[in-house]
């Protein structure tokens, strides 16, 4: 998970709070250049033109709200795209914008609708410097394997109800930090539909303390899996690649699980771990799941 102590280790270690602030502009920037999407939506060149808008739906808890983008024209795999702990911010946009322009429409969800709407937090530097953790607490205490896969059966009805979705193709999921776990929960909540999910430095995959581990209801699901596992994550717990490993072949779904060569964080432009080699890996590794899993 992304810890408390670890991110304020990050504030201290890794550069001064202003330093900080500076660097995730640039490396936002640099995440969607120059293929991210086009010059109406980051700045950046694409020959895909993109739409994009803040929607709103229904779920079984409340209004969800969203970041929806996708290519302007045409049907494409729609993409449940689930935050880390800072939820919707222009960092995660310009990801989602990044995806949506190689041809997928993407929905960038608020995990914490409950409590709070539209952005909490400008970029990972406001979250360390404001206290995020004391704020969203309350709010991520709500966000279980039962309340996620409802509002993943949510998210996933409102977009087979887009036009610029291909209901004839599967969805796929996405998750960063907390979001990881949330896409397993995803795919067992929506097996019709969800047929690939993806979690990058993804806390909570593996606990034995709780009968909905993500582990464990792999059986519910008919995606096939990518779980990028951040390096200072696996020493800390180097069992757990090993033990989903084995749920999901004995579940019978077919899982990459590998240790990246970047700490928590690193496939986020605003983290202050964030490394482009590793990340564009990550990248990479996402796209072949995509285009192998969504047929």
């Amino acid at each position: 998970m992304c810890e408390e102590a670890k991110l304020k280790e990050w504030a201290r270690e890794a550069m001064s709070r202003r330093q900080f602030a500076a660097l995730t502009g640039v490396a936002a920037v640099a995440a969607c250049a120059p293929e991210a999407a086009n010059s109406q939506t980051s700045g950046a060149t694409s020959a895909i033109e993109l739409t994009e808008a803040g929607v709103t739906f229904d779920t079984a808890d409340g209004t969800m709200d969203a970041f929806f983008v996708h290519p302007a024209e045409g049907k494409y795999p729609a993409i449940v795209f689930w935050p880390d702990i800072g939820s919707i911010r222009e960092a995660k946009r310009n990801m989602a914008r990044r995806l949506a322009s190689e041809g997928y429409a993407v929905l960038v969800l608020n995990p914490y609708y409950r409590d709070v709407a539209g952005e909490q937090f400008t970029d990972f530097a406001d979250f360390i410097q404001n206290e995020g953790f004391a704020k969203v607490r309350p709010w991520r205490g709500k966000l279980d394997a039962d309340s996620i896969g409802r509002d993943a059966a949510s998210a996933v009805a409102w977009l087979d109800g887009q036009p610029s979705v291909d209901t004839d193709r599967g969805i796929g999921t996405q998750g960063y930090c907390m979001g990881g776990p949330f896409t397993v929960w995803s795919a067992a909540a929506a097996p019709n539909r969800i047929k690939a999910a993806a979690s990058f430095h993804g806390g909570g995959l593996v606990r034995e303390d709780y009968d909905k581990s993500p582990h464990k209801v792999l059986g519910n699901a008919t995606a096939a899996f990518l779980i990028a596992v951040a390096k200072n994550d696996d020493a800390k717990a180097p069992d757990d690649k090993t033990t989903f490993a084995k749920a999901a072949k004995d579940a019978g779904r077919k899982a990459t699980v590998e240790v990246y060569a970047g700490d928590h964080g690193w496939t986020v432009p605003d983290s202050p771990v964030y490394s482009a080699p590793a990340a564009e890996k990550a990248y990479a590794d996402l796209l072949t799941l995509y285009s192998s899993a969504l047929a």
